[in-house]
């Protein structure tokens, strides 16, 4: 037999009016009630009040900091982070902090002297204790409201790898690893530290040629007999920059004598790219694949092999060069190695003033500093043509792949992007172009510098430290110094 439905009438017995009557007056007073903040929400203040009491409801902002417990997780728990270890490391090791490095600056000014600090620490037979990167604020990649710290910091493992960060050195090699600043606390209790001071170690050697300031520093650091060694800067009004090696020494040519030991010495043949970094130029490789007519020769298949990196300062590095161009100041670091082309000579002064050039020498200085479109456009051209004309007998050298490495934000690097395509660069990739992850974004600087590193041929800015450490990674990788540009 078919299935009968049966509905049930009870609901329409007088004796249950009542409950129906209060039953729907309560459905009438509830869509009224919806009807009204319906009305309230889409008015121009209903919506205000609706983000500011109820951001769960609006699309979820995903755009911050990186979480990096277990990148620090990590870090705590490397080898070398063991009391039982036995000498030279553990509870009787030798270890040295520079809490005199220069913090809160850009990262390649830190970098120097991290570099610099662990190799004289290893000269030192001590154990070089990292810190963390801690941002000027202003130049983070994130506003205020969304840092995860007062200070923003980022784990050194996350921007490098090799030594100073605690990796190992090379087989047979029993200097000390390298220890974090939270490791240093535990190892090194306080009733155990010296506290040397640069206001009486650093006045004898203050303006000395670089190699010598580097041994006496090794002596100090060598011969003293505590085992936990703490650097401290003199006060700012006696000494602007207090580090072991500051400002002025980086800034000139005095640093150059350190240049041979340092190159060859463990901490910049096993300085590499950290992870981090290394995924985010595997991932962002194929943006540099070229895409212009095929080679008139046996080209590589490597698009690193036929690129041609730039590196353009913008912002307000514009103050900073007419700075550099009022004080007849060099350029920097290892950019001035006498082996590299494009060596920048100050121009005569006769008139010069303190602090203050003449109008000829600071036009000449901005055009090398912060050049301009066609002047970018034929130092690219030269060096592109100086590069494939040095090639060795049955080597075939292609560039079709510019790489341009910029901080603007104005589009005027859109506009070179394109100059760049008419002028016949079939493939053009802006840093602006890269897709970086949360924690890539933090590390932008260093996937930068790592592509700059791995290019064919690399024009940089004189002054710059950024542009200075990638000349320093280029050369420990043996690339030629025809390959080393400057405006």
């Amino acid at each position: 037999m078919p299935r009968v439905l049966k509905t049930s009438t009870a609901h329409l017995h007088p004796r249950n009016w009542g409950q129906l009557i209060q039953s729907r007056r309560r459905s009438f007073w509830i869509a009224l009630t919806t009807l009204a903040l319906t009305i309230y929400f889409l008015t121009h203040e209903g919506r205000t009040q609706f983000k500011r009491y109820a951001p769960s409801l609006s699309t979820a902002d995903t755009d911050y900091p990186p979480d990096y417990t277990k990148l620090f997780e990590w870090e705590m728990n490397l080898p070398q982070h063991n009391l039982s270890l036995p000498f030279p490391e553990g509870k009787t090791g030798r270890y040295v902090i520079f809490k005199n490095q220069i913090q809160m600056l850009g990262y390649n000014n830190q970098l120097n002297e991290i570099l610099m600090n662990t190799w004289l620490a290893y000269k030192s037979k001590r154990a070089y204790v990292w810190q963390d990167f801690y941002w000027n604020p202003k130049h983070y990649p994130w506003p205020e409201h969304k840092h995860r710290e007062p200070l923003p910091r980022t784990p050194l493992n996350a921007l490098i790898t090799g030594p100073s960060a605690g990796g190992p050195w090379e087989p047979g090699d029993n200097a000390p690893r390298s220890i974090s600043e939270a490791w240093y606390h535990i190892v090194c209790p306080r009733n155990e530290v010296k506290l040397l001071n640069t206001h009486d170690i650093k006045p004898p050697v203050w303006f000395e040629d670089g190699k010598i300031i580097f041994d006496h520093w090794q002596k100090v650091l060598t011969d003293a007999p505590e085992r936990c060694i703490e650097i401290h800067g003199a006060d700012f009004s006696e000494d602007g920059n207090p580090q072991v090696f500051d400002l002025f020494l980086w800034g000139g040519p005095r640093v150059l004598s350190l240049w041979e030991d340092f190159k060859n010495s463990p901490v910049s043949r096993l300085l590499s790219t950290s992870p981090l970094v290394q995924a985010a130029v595997d991932k962002n490789k194929y943006l540099f694949l070229p895409r212009g007519p095929r080679p008139a020769g046996p080209a590589s298949n490597n698009p690193f092999d036929r690129m041609l990196a730039i590196h353009l300062r913008r912002g307000d590095f514009k103050e900073a060069c007419l700075g550099f161009a009022n004080w007849n100041s060099t350029f920097y670091s290892w950019d001035l190695l006498p082996e590299l082309p494009d060596p920048f000579i100050n121009p005569p002064a006769p008139n010069y003033e303190w602090g203050k050039n003449e109008p000829q020498n600071i036009e000449y200085y901005m055009k090398r500093c912060y050049p301009d479109d066609q002047t970018i456009l034929e130092k690219v051209k030269k060096a592109r043509e100086e590069y494939v004309r040095a090639a060795k007998p049955g080597e075939f050298r292609q560039l079709d792949v510019l790489f341009i490495l910029s901080n603007d934000k104005t589009g005027w690097v859109d506009g070179l992007k394109t100059i760049f395509k008419d002028d016949g660069w079939h493939t053009v990739v802006t840093t602006r172009d890269l897709e970086l992850s949360q924690a890539e974004k933090d590390i932008g600087m260093a996937v930068d510098m790592d592509l700059a590193r791995l290019a064919a041929v690399f024009v940089g800015n004189g002054w710059s430290s950024f542009t200075s450490n990638i000349v320093h990674r280029r050369l420990v990788d043996g690339k030629e110094p025809i390959s080393i540009r400057f405006f």
